[in-house]
């Protein structure tokens, strides 16, 4: 079967394309061997699940692997205790019982036991639950790790919150009582956050039943070397020659190793832009304009996160168009959430947007709800003809006209318009791989003369306006 690229749902390494993942499985198999709990919180298709399979294949040996998802159980199973109960043992026995799985090692006496309380119609208790796991991990013929992925379904509900405060309760008891060896969940919230959700009162905000937990510091993004590593794979099995060194330093610079945007450039480039013959700088462009003028699920996410959180939104807003500098502080509301959820990274000790995909796809967010809801955006639809010749975009004419524009409007407001809207722009062209590019300086001097000029550095052109 030929690979391909993979953009949605899990990887496997026998039909997709991936990044060698065995360094981090490593790591993770360390905070197994030590019996620790933790959280695997990434943003949304950064790898989470395809993460949590691999490591079930990377420890089957040593450990039985008990891989669930709360993404099966629906919202009545957190109805109650006893439904829940009910739910969880039926889906940890479809898990052993799948042959598909092969999941050998646990005690049929125990998994009957387990069997009665999944298919019994009476209450019954969570601690009752955890009596039956606890006698599972004692018997089985190996240590056994619980991963449960989508805990973020679970949101908002106390059911799931008594589930993690027993799951604490063992641990820290496992010197008397036997438990699982170490417990692994995975979802974009963490669960001080789903704890938040429930009781937004001030004095609930970090009061958490998961503090057993393990502080989770691998790196999931890919590098450059993951990123040639892939392409060198994919040359190798198309029989073409490209230069993957290259290819994967500017897929980099365009996603920060965000995965989903990393395989995302390839599928495009392999699957619509004609395959090896796209292969180039000119064909990554390209790859990230299909990406930032489609709609996908990733930035309808974006949308609806920043509608939930309207004080990330306005912190985003503030450091693309004011050019604001916000120390990063992991304890800021705002900027925690942005971290969480994958728009916001620490560089230098800053809040950035995490890449320039996301911070071209916020820029053109922001200055299209600003532009439809202006007269001003109605009175350009008239004359926007004016600036396509050949079609093709007269960015010289919409310099020029814009410092136009400017002058008319601004020449005595210019305190109002620096406080709202005024950021001098300026960009590297090297970096983004062009010859031309285009300046806009704002001029607040009461002397200022409105020009537009043509600039060459070496052999770049920059037509540079000031207003």
């Amino acid at each position: 079967m030929t690979k391909r690229f993979n953009t949605t749902g899990a990887c496997r390494p026998d039909i997709h394309y991936m990044v060698n993942l065995n360094q981090r499985l490593e790591q993770m198999e360390r905070y197994v061997e030590a019996g620790e709990y933790f959280v695997i919180n990434r943003a949304r298709q950064y790898g989470k699940t395809t993460f949590l399979r691999a490591l079930k294949h990377y420890l089957r040996e040593k450990y039985i692997v008990v891989s669930l998802s709360f993404q099966r159980m629906s919202s009545d199973s957190f109805a109650s205790e006893s439904v829940f109960c009910h739910a969880f043992a039926n889906m940890f026995l479809r898990e052993i019982r799948n042959k598909k799985k092969d999941i050998s090692g646990l005690q049929e006496r125990e998994l009957e036991n387990l069997r009665r309380i999944a298919e019994g119609e009476e209450r019954i208790r969570m601690t009752s639950l955890f009596e039956v796991l606890s006698d599972l991990c004692q018997t089985a013929d190996r240590p056994v790790v619980l991963m449960i992925d989508e805990i973020d379904s679970a949101s908002n509900n106390q059911v799931f919150l008594d589930f993690l405060g027993l799951l604490r309760d063992y641990f820290l008891d496992r010197d008397e009582t036997d438990t699982f060896q170490s417990v692994i969940l995975a979802g974009v919230y963490d669960i001080k956050n789903l704890k938040q959700r429930i009781r937004p009162e001030e004095e609930h905000r970090y009061n958490s039943p998961w503090n057993i937990a393990a502080d989770f510091d691998i790196d999931m993004s890919f590098s450059r070397e993951d990123i040639a590593g892939m392409l060198s794979d994919y040359k190798a099995d198309q029989g073409i020659e490209i230069d993957e060194k290259m290819l994967s330093d500017m897929i980099y610079d365009y996603t920060s190793g965000y995965p989903y945007l990393v395989s995302k450039i390839c599928k495009l480039i392999d699957e619509q832009l004609g395959g090896d013959g796209e292969w180039s700088r000119e064909g990554i462009s390209e790859a990230v304009r299909c990406i930032l003028k489609e709609p996908n699920m990733l930035f309808d996410d974006m949308v609806k996160k920043l509608e939930d959180y309207p004080g990330l939104r306005q912190m985003l807003k503030c450091i693309l168009f004011q050019g604001k500098s916000y120390p990063f502080n992991p304890y800021h509301y705002a900027m925690n959430v942005g971290k969480m959820l994958g728009f916001i990274k620490e560089k230098d000790g800053e809040a950035v947007v995490s890449n320039r995909i996301f911070e071209t796809h916020l820029y053109n967010m922001f200055l299209s709800e600003e532009v439809t809801e202006g007269l001003g955006y109605q009175i350009s639809a008239l004359d926007k003809n004016q600036f396509i010749k050949n079609d093709m975009l007269d960015m010289d004419l919409v310099m020029t006209k814009f410092m136009i524009h400017f002058t008319e409007v601004y020449a005595d407001n210019t305190e109002d318009f620096i406080e709202e809207n005024g950021r001098q722009l300026a960009d590297y062209l090297e970096q983004y791989n062009l010859d031309k590019g285009y300046l806009l300086s704002f001029s607040f001097n009461k002397h200022k003369t409105a020009e537009a000029k043509e600039v060459w550095v070496g052999n770049k052109r920059i037509l540079e306006v000031v207003v």
